[in-house]
């Protein structure tokens, strides 16, 4: 990575998707939609690996954003909202899952809910924070789990969206730089 005060700098630092709430918040999801597939939903099945496969994409489109960004914001912007429906498409997989099977959909206030949601705070947290609810737990306990899991990644998602427009607004893109470096290097 180069230095971020060198404003002349044609392409600036990128990368270090693994330092974001929403990179960490969609690696534990799809960690947990793993195991929750297997445990809950026949391997076999095109369910399965439509789960799978869209909560894989919500983590690897964050990352691949992240590392697209220095050349350009339009392909950081639209990765990070593929990301974002990845994981709405997985949302209402989970929301399917109980409606289909007859079980309770947590509100917001829930009490587990709650308890699920406070584990946000935990420090260093990894799926491992959240593994008992997911592998030790009954199905309606761990779709639910696994929906509010989701609904915090989307919020950080949302939260990284309005903060990249926001700088996109402000800066531009690659192309805005590119004229800025070459203006300054001619008036040298």
């Amino acid at each position: 990575m180069t230095d971020p005060k060198d404003s002349s700098q044609l392409i600036p630092p990128h990368g270090g998707y693994r330092e974001l709430q929403s990179y960490q918040m969609s690696e534990i999801v799809y960690d947990a939609t793993i195991v929750f597939c297997d445990r809950f939903i026949d391997r076999r099945s095109r369910t399965h690996d439509q789960m799978v496969q869209a909560a894989r994409s919500g983590k690897q489109n964050i990352a691949e954003g992240s590392m697209a960004s220095g050349t350009s914001k339009k392909t950081e912007l639209k990765l990070i909202g593929v990301a974002r429906a990845s994981l709405e498409e997985l949302l209402l997989d989970f929301q399917d899952f109980l409606r289909q099977r007859r079980l309770p959909l947590w509100g917001k206030e829930h009490e587990q809910a709650l308890a699920v949601r406070k584990l946000a705070h935990c420090k260093n947290r990894s799926y491992e924070t959240y593994k008992t609810h997911v592998e030790a737990s009954p199905p309606e306990v761990a779709a639910n789990t696994m929906i509010c899991l989701i609904h915090q990644a989307n919020y950080l998602l949302d939260q990284q969206l309005r903060a990249l427009e926001k700088a996109f607004l402000k800066e531009g893109g690659f192309t805005e730089r590119l004229y800025r470096v070459r203006s300054e290097r001619r008036k040298r």
